[in-house]
């Protein structure tokens, strides 16, 4: 059966993997963390021009503890003007290092904590309109403290909080937390249970 759309609904829902003809590439702007790609590309009979940020990629953590509580971090984020609550995240930036490995060092910088259970949660596209950022969350358990790590530039306050769960789907639906990585997380997490 299809819809009016013309969709079928009789097979599983999935994002279809293929990448348009490029016909030409350039980066107009190299940025400190990210660039700026502007793509000339075929879209079926036509041609079309996409600018988009050509990001590296990153990890989050939905880490809990054994009280089922999850650790947040609230730092300042310039882009939004504000400090945010969002996870324990990080971008993959060290050349070769695999997603695992990269949350594992994320979680010891900036919560100070290592954990023995990591588990796939979801892989998101954050924004890809406009941006190839992916970010591969991870839930971790088994929590044990390291020691404490250096932190500069805005991570140097970061704040750290236990919370639990639906606290923070509570925040979401009253506004009052927007980081879309934490909310999907925590959103995940929830159903999970389920």
């Amino acid at each position: 059966m299809t819809d009016p759309a013309g969709a079928s609904s009789g097979e599983p829902l999935a994002d279809l993997p293929g990448r348009a003809e490029v016909l030409e590439s350039e980066r107009v702007f190299a940025g400190h963390i990210w660039d700026v790609r502007r793509d000339r590309l075929r879209f079926g009979d036509h041609e079309l021009v996409r600018e988009y940020i050509d990001h590296p990629g990153a990890v989050a953590i939905l880490a809990i503890d054994d009280r089922e509580r999850v650790v947040v971090i609230r730092q300042y984020r310039h882009p939004i003007g504000a400090r945010d609550w969002e996870l324990p995240a990080g971008l993959l930036d060290v050349d070769g290092e695999e997603p695992l490995a990269a949350a594992h060092r994320e979680l010891a910088e900036e919560v100070d904590l290592a954990a023995a259970e990591w588990t796939e949660l979801l892989t998101v596209d954050t924004s890809p309109g406009g941006s190839s950022e992916r970010i591969m969350i991870y839930e971790a358990r088994g929590l044990s403290p390291v020691p404490a790590f250096l932190r500069s530039e805005e991570e140097a306050d970061i704040e750290v909080r236990w919370v639990e769960l639906d606290e923070i789907v509570d925040a979401a639906f009253a506004g009052r937390i927007r980081n879309g990585i934490l909310i999907t997380a925590a959103l995940a997490a929830r159903a999970r249970r389920r």
